[in-house]
């Protein structure tokens, strides 16, 4: 038996995905176990460092006000990223020049900066040539810096998405008299947003994760921010970076979860009815448009 992409494995094979996968899994099971025996020989186990977060100071004072600003970060950063990388990867595809190439300047030169970098030019700029507080200062230097850099990236896959796509639909479409703007809108990007969106996904969980970048260089009180303090009052750094670890964990399989869900709507919506015509049907589909095509030569 074969199949479009690989041939399907025989006895051998079979035998040796087994044995591999056996191997891999003691393999796990040794590493966890080393790593639960060292923690428990270095007192990180211990009860009185877990406690905190059976209580509910833990989680109002520090984790939770930290998780509202990551997401309020990373909402933001999501909301503007989106659209403007939309945009620019629908102009670095447009036929005009002077639309082209300015598009094609920022794109490469965003997604060439490391995005700590974007955030601390972003700060230092809101710091020197706005009236922005410095309250606020952390939060709107790590946006700018994040829309920045995902916005350029996105660029790309909205490019690459819409290249994906035969040739063919955008060349019937044309065959009919639409413009461009109607092919790309109507025809075009409808189709592109399946393919494009494993891709965003990624990039949105890149973003989630970024929003710590800002907490580490530039002060913003963001999840792994407010780690920190919970960390020095509690005198529990390990088991701390072990709940926000899981915090993020938990926060990117929503979304991806939320995206394979998405993604499954789209093409089940973009699939035929399924239903099968009988030679009734047929018939009277053929006098439709026999009597729509004489009713509009006896129009002309």
């Amino acid at each position: 038996m074969t199949s479009v992409l690989y041939d399907a494995p025989g006895p051998r094979a079979k035998r040796r995905n087994v044995i591999l996968s056996v191997v891999f899994i003691a393999a796990l099971a040794l590493v966890l176990w080393w790593v639960y025996k060292t923690m428990d020989e270095k007192g990180q186990l211990d009860w009185a460092l877990w406690k905190p977060f059976t209580e509910s100071e833990a989680w109002t004072t520090y984790l939770l006000p930290g998780l509202v600003d990551t997401l309020k970060a990373a909402a933001l950063s999501m909301v503007i990223a989106l659209p403007l990388g939309a945009i620019l990867g629908i102009a670095r595809m447009s036929d005009h020049k002077w639309v082209r190439v300015p598009a094609s300047v920022v794109v490469e030169f965003f997604r060439a900066i490391p995005v700590l970098l974007l955030m601390l030019f972003a700060n230092e700029f809101f710091a020197r040539s706005t009236d922005v507080t410095s309250a606020d200062r952390p939060l709107y230097a790590v946006v700018t810096g994040l829309v920045l850099y995902n916005a350029s990236v996105l660029a790309e896959v909205v490019r690459a998405g819409i290249l994906s796509l035969p040739k063919g639909q955008g060349e019937a479409a044309q065959a009919i008299g639409l413009r461009k703007s109607q092919i790309m809108s109507n025809i075009l990007l409808p189709q592109a947003v399946t393919v494009m969106l494993p891709a965003i996904v990624s990039q949105l969980v890149v973003i989630v994760k970024d929003t710590a970048l800002g907490g580490v260089m530039l002060g913003f009180t963001e999840l792994l921010n407010s780690r920190g303090t919970l960390a020095a009052n509690y005198a529990n750094v390990v088991p701390s970076f072990i709940v926000v670890a899981v915090i993020f964990i938990v926060l990117n399989f929503l979304l991806t979860s939320f995206a394979s869900w998405l993604e499954g709507r789209l093409r089940r919506s973009k699939r035929g009815t399924g239903a099968v015509l009988g030679a009734e049907d047929v018939d009277d589909l053929n006098a439709a448009e026999v009597g729509g095509t004489f009713g509009t030569g006896a129009d002309k």
